[in-house]
């Protein structure tokens, strides 16, 4: 009898069993993989699985955080309602009391401390239409100049060099698929094994073809396994480093005479300025020996093709501006860029990192990478917003410099939006006590983080399952995230938040959009006939072609694959070299008796950022539910500190305790921690505050430690 029931019950839910297809793209890195999520539904339970779609970037390739990304979209602690805090307590409120509650405390704000008393905190993980969106509701709804977004911390100083030196800053020069022909790739500061996971075959398909790669690094990662060359720097000196690999490419006659003559200013200085250097200083400096710096070189001069990546471990530098230009000023003077299978690729970290920095969040920036100190520019936004040129604010300062203004009280509000500062900043105990004394912070965002702890209001936002719009990846396709999913509760799009806001103060007829599409369609004439120009893309062909590469600035162009073919993009074509000294301007922190080890920073393969959304993923949280601090093993004993056991790192700033690992694998002066967790364990807290004086990156790379065991 029980078999019977057990079989009729089995027979039931297979009949009554359906499924729900919902197509969409990875939230986490900027590989942007398409994906569906299947939900399998039966009488008793939800089951979901993720497959990869095919897309011209990863071909339906998936990494570990997009097939468990749902998990934390589906998670119980989802923000459902808006969250208003009376007393330490926060309190369930409507979304009509919500958005009195923000337009009064604003309203009071800039009646007390003006305009650019209010603030706003801008992410590289919302689509393109929410990017353009905030920097207009900073400059046109809250008329004020304190707006910047936490790709500061990551892009600023790849972005600020290729600018500097190109003209223009797109993440890759070339499509990835021309990476396969390339005969030298330099891997610089770049682990992409574990958080780009899904364009390694590019790499690995190059080395199948012959090509010579070199990983640069001061640890060995999954990435610098595949390099027929590692590369072990000392922390902090990879501009010495580009210029150990100039001097041998310069003096030994390696460069492209005619693409110099033709294309390029700034070499002769930049001659001068190397034959001072001497290569005995590069090699102590650097901690490389002068037969791999001349290799290296050699291979990028005398090979036909080239390419050069970059990543946080090279940029999150005080002179990470400078030591990025210095690595292009090897491409220029080779001529590897513009041509087939040449050229450089700044492998951006976040989701949106590429699109969010293009369209007005940055302090300096107007949509389609405008100026916003360019009247011209200025003019052009303003006939497109409805407004007069003089309205918009000018030129505000880097996220770090708002935290500052915060704690001096020059700032007395933030909006802040699918970020985390408490966390991603450097010097951490700082940034919390300085948001704390803002009067009036609200947090959109997906869970409570440790930031959105500390607002006034939270509102719960739509994950990427549900927020339809799009996103540009790495090689700077724009890309449509599909998304039909129904969100939670009462959460919803970051775009209608920001429209509802400024609804509530009274600006309601600049940002009366309907759908994400509306919002994209005045992005589109917004960007026309700038560097980042989108003109040309429209829901209905990003849909038939999975994706178009910028510029395109008509419906018939078909997008641009490969960029500086015939010229650059500063007004007289040409690209520009620069002299980069081995020492930065604003001096990194020394080690020193107290402080004996170099401390850097990093991501690993299971987590993401601050490790908000991939925390709550159990899958994830499983492979890695601890930070780590890995050491040399002669390192570990010399400090008495065992393998596995509880240690204590202190820097000037703070001190946290986190569990030892020891590892051959990073040199003997150096010690490594990720930073995606939270604040008892958050490595940014030792993190050294000191600003590259070009972008504003914050020197992640570089701090003096000490470590001891509890």
């Amino acid at each position: 009898m029980t078999e019977m029931l057990l079989k009729y019950f089995r027979e039931k839910e297979q009949r009554e069993q359906s499924e729900k297809v919902y197509d969409t793209q990875c939230p986490y890195c900027s590989v942007q993989c398409h994906m569906q999520l299947i939900e399998q539904r039966s009488v008793t339970r939800k089951s979901y699985k993720t497959i990869g779609k095919n897309n011209p970037t990863s071909k339906g390739r998936l990494c570990i955080k997009g097939i468990n990304a749902h998990q934390h979209a589906l998670h119980k602690d989802r923000l459902t309602q808006p969250l208003r805090k009376i007393g330490e307590e926060f309190v369930p409120v409507s979304w009509e009391e919500a958005l009195a509650f923000m337009a009064d405390s604003i309203t009071n704000i800039q009646k007390e401390d003006g305009h650019h008393g209010m603030s706003v905190y801008g992410s590289a993980s919302i689509t393109n239409e929410e990017a353009y969106l905030m920097g207009k509701f900073a400059r046109v709804a809250l008329k004020t100049k304190h707006i910047d977004y936490n790709g500061r911390l990551c892009m600023s100083a790849a972005a600020s060099a290729a600018s500097a030196v190109f003209g223009m800053d797109r993440g890759l020069t070339n499509a990835l698929e021309e990476i396969p022909y390339a005969e030298t790739i330099v891997l610089a500061g770049t682990n992409i094994a574990e958080c780009q996971p899904t364009i390694m075959p590019y790499f690995e398909q190059a080395k199948e073809n012959g090509a010579l790669i070199v990983a640069i690094d001061p640890r060995e990662t999954e990435t610098s396994r595949i390099a027929d060359l590692h590369m072990k720097i000392k922390p902090g000196t990879d501009a010495a480093l580009a210029n150990g690999l100039l001097k041998v490419i310069i003096e030994e006659g390696l460069v492209d005479p005619s693409f110099i003559e033709e294309r390029v200013t700034g070499f002769k200085e930049v001659k001068e300025h190397i034959a001072s250097l001497d290569e005995g200083e590069i090699v102590e400096k650097t901690g490389i020996p002068l037969k791999d710096i001349h290799r290296v070189a050699r291979a990028l001069g005398q090979k036909e093709t080239g390419m050069i990546f970059t990543a946080r471990g090279v940029e999150q530098q005080t002179d990470g501006s400078m030591a990025v230009r210095n690595f292009l000023n090897i491409l220029v003077a080779t001529g590897k860029i513009g041509k087939p299978s040449c050229g450089y690729g700044a492998i951006t970290g976040q989701s949106n990192g590429q699109g969010a920095r293009e369209h007005g969040q940055k302090a300096d920036q107007l949509p389609g990478y405008r100026s916003i100190e360019n009247d011209e520019h200025r003019t052009h936004m303003a006939n497109v917003w409805g407004i007069e040129e003089k309205e918009l604010p000018r030129k505000g300062v880097s996220v770090f410099e708002m935290i500052e203004k915060a704690d001096r009280g020059e700032i007395a509000g933030m909006f802040l939006l699918c970020s985390n500062p408490v966390v991603s900043n450097p010097n951490a105990r700082f940034v919390k006590q300085a948001l704390k004394k803002l009067k009036f912070l609200v947090a959109v965002d997906l869970f409570k983080s440790e930031t959105a702890q500390l607002a006034d209001l939270i509102l719960p936002a739509s994950s990427y399952l549900e927020d339809e719009g799009t996103m540009t990846n790495l090689e700077g396709r724009v890309t449509l995230r599909e998304a039909s999913m129904k969100a939670p509760g009462e959460a919803r799009h970051d775009w209608k938040i920001i429209c509802d806001v400024a609804r509530a103060l009274g600006k309601g007829q600049y940002f009366s959009f309907h759908s994400a599409e509306d919002v994209f369609n005045e992005l589109r004439v917004a960007s026309s006939g700038g560097i980042a120009d989108y003109y040309g893309m429209t829901y209905a062909r990003l849909r038939e072609k999975k994706g178009i590469l910028w510029p395109c600035p008509s419906l018939e162009h078909e997008g641009t694959s490969r960029i500086f073919e015939h010229a650059f993009a500063h007004p007289e074509g040409r690209a520009k070299m620069s002299v980069v000294p081995n020492e930065p301007p604003v001096k990194k922190e020394k080690t020193c008796e107290d402080y004996p080890l170099y401390l850097t920073t990093g991501r690993i393969m299971a987590h993401y950022l601050t490790g908000v959304q991939t925390r709550k993923s159990p899958s994830l949280t499983a492979r890695d539910f601890e930070p780590f601090l890995e050491i040399h093993p002669q390192t570990a004993q010399t400090y008495n500190l065992p393998d596995g056991t509880l240690a204590r790192i202190e820097s000037r700033r703070g001190s946290i305790i986190v569990r030892s690992k020891w590892t051959e694998k990073i040199r003997r002066d150096t010690v490594f921690v990720p930073f995606h967790w939270d604040e008892k364990q958050n490595v940014n807290r030792l993190v050294v505050d000191d600003l590259d004086p070009n972008c504003r990156m914050p020197g992640f790379k570089v701090s003096a430690v000490k470590v001891e065991t509890l």
